[in-house]
C-alpha cells in the first residue's frame, strides 16, 4: 500500500464531480461546506464491486443518524457517469453520488492500491476501499480521520464512522459571550 499523501490534519483537496445524487451537479467541496459540518467521503473501487454496493446501502440506511450530526455522506464512484446513474437509480441513495472517471479523487486522496501498475490499472483487482471524514466548520477544511482499506472487504462499519464524527460534535466548545453557558 501507498503512503498517503493526505492525512489527518491536513487541508482536504477541494473538487467539482457530476452528482446523479441528492444536491447540486456538479458538487463541489465548497457546496459540502455551505451545508454540512461534516462530509464522510467513500472512495469506492467500481461498479461492479459487491463490498462497494453492501457499503453504501448499509451507510444509507443509516442516513438519519449522519444528517442528525450535520454530516454528508458522499460516495465516489471511479467510473463514467453513467454507470453511477445506474447506481443511483438502483439504490436511490439519500445523499450525492460522485462520478470520477478520470479517478482524480483516487490521486488526490492517493487511494490504496495493490499489485503495483497492474493494480494501478485496474480498479477491480488493485484498487483497495479508502473511507475519510472531514471537519468542513468555519475557514478552513480538515481531514480528521482516513481508513485506508488492505483488502477490499476492509472497510469502517457506520458505527465507527458515526463515531468519529459524533466525537468531533462532542468537541465543539461554545463561546459563552454569545451562548449561555
Amino acid at each position: 500500500m501507498a503512503e498517503a499523501d493526505t492525512i489527518a490534519g491536513e487541508a482536504p483537496p477541494e473538487f467539482e464531480l457530476p452528482n446523479v445524487g441528492v444536491g447540486p451537479d456538479p458538487l463541489t467541496l465548497a457546496d459540502v461546506r455551505e451545508r454540512a459540518d461534516f462530509a464522510v467521503l467513500l472512495l469506492l473501487r467500481d461498479y461492479h464491486c459487491p463490498k462497494c454496493k453492501a457499503q453504501v446501502r448499509t451507510v444509507a440506511e443509516q442516513a438519519q443518524s449522519f444528517a442528525e450530526l450535520n454530516t454528508v455522506v458522499v460516495p465516489i464512484l471511479p467510473e463514467p457517469r453513467e454507470r453511477a446513474a445506474d447506481w443511483q437509480e438502483a439504490f436511490d441513495l439519500p445523499f450525492p453520488l460522485l462520478a470520477d472517471p478520470e479517478k482524480a479523487m483516487a490521486e488526490k486522496y492517493d487511494q490504496p492500491t495493490r499489485f503495483g501498475a497492474l493494480g494501478r490499472l485496474h480498479d477491480v483487482i488493485g484498487r483497495m476501499p479508502e473511507s475519510l471524514v472531514l471537519d468542513v466548520r468555519g475557514e478552513d477544511a480538515e481531514i480528521v480521520f482516513t481508513y485506508e482499506g488492505k483488502a477490499p472487504s476492509d472497510r469502517p462499519d457506520v458505527a465507527t464512522l458515526l463515531s468519529e464524527v459524533d466525537a468531533l460534535q462532542e468537541s465543539f466548545v461554545f463561546d459563552c459571550d454569545l451562548v449561555d453557558c
